[in-house]
């Protein structure tokens, strides 16, 4: 995919925001915006590797892989740089892991208009530091990624929610295989279950889980908290206005002033890192002004 084109409209000079669908907080209001190139670029199948533009949507891409078999491990909606940029895995991190392990190369515009290189097509041949993890999450900060190559999975025979009321959800947490997500809203445990058909219906049959017809609906605000701590935050919350997931230390709140849009504080130390390493990408701050790696 040629991005001769997405970098000279990023140019070189002046302030310079990107969105894609807009459906992950969208460009700064009142800067000039850009649009990443969108659109499948090569399909391996065999390898188990995609290529794609940075505005291509995420549903659009799942639906192209879906067709041999395989997904890519991003939360739905939006285009595929909105959620790299944003960075959050959704309910499946548990089992699919972190958004930025689903990168293996990423080619971005720089604060000076250059095309930059960032990772490998493939997992083994890539040394140095991983600007493709820095990327990830940085609300585009750094850099506007422009192109990715990102690693796919097969799609499981059998993809199954079941739940369980219970008073004590960490013992189910650890009686369960390899869960896809684990969800807890202070009454009811929700387990995604996925594999061979024979196996999640045993596994559910063992710890007496009951199939539900739908994903649980989780509240759209977001907290981190220590994963010894979920536990007690969920019950200092009222039940039905929190679902957390367990093993991760992540929960889902409903949202008020204090949780919703501004980014959380980091400590001293954090701070000046950040500041460092945005100096560094982009000494004179024209790349989405006002943002921070925090959103």
């Amino acid at each position: 995919m040629d991005l001769t084109a997405f970098a000279d409209e990023v140019g070189v000079e002046g302030a310079v925001t990107i969105t894609g669908l807009g459906t992950r907080g969208g460009a700064v209001p009142g800067v000039r915006c850009v649009h990443a190139p969108a659109g499948i670029d090569w399909l391996q199948a065999d390898e188990m590797t995609v290529c794609c533009g940075a505005g291509t949507p995420v549903d659009e891409l799942q639906s192209a892989l879906a067709a041999v078999g395989q997904r890519v491990a991003l939360p739905p909606g939006g285009s595929v740089g909105g959620a790299l940029a944003v960075g959050r895995a959704g309910v499946r991190r548990l089992g699919d892991g972190p958004v930025r392990d689903a990168v293996l190369q990423a080619r971005y515009v720089s604060s000076a208009g250059d095309v930059v290189k960032a990772g490998g097509p493939t997992v083994k041949n890539v040394s140095g530091f991983d600007l493709c993890r820095l990327l990830v999450g940085s609300h585009g900060t750094l850099g506007f990624v422009g192109e990715v190559i990102l690693r796919t999975r097969p799609i499981a025979p059998v993809s199954r929610w079941f739940t369980i009321e219970t008073g004590d959800p960490m013992a189910v947490f650890i009686a369960l295989h390899r869960p896809v997500s684990v969800l807890w809203d202070g009454r009811t445990v929700h387990v995604l279950l996925e594999g061979h058909r024979l196996d999640v219906d045993e596994q559910a049959a063992r710890l007496g889980l009951t199939p539900a017809e739908d994903a649980p609906v989780v509240p759209p605000g977001r907290r981190l908290v220590a994963p010894s701590q979920t536990l007690a935050e969920v019950a200092a919350l009222t039940p039905g206005d929190v679902v957390a997931e367990l093993g991760l230390g992540i929960l889902h709140v409903q949202a008020d002033s204090s949780d919703s849009h501004v980014a959380p504080v980091p400590e001293p130390g954090v701070a000046s890192i950040e500041a460092r390493v945005k100096a560094q990408f982009d000494p004179t701050g024209r790349l989405n002004p006002g943002r921070t790696a925090r959103g």
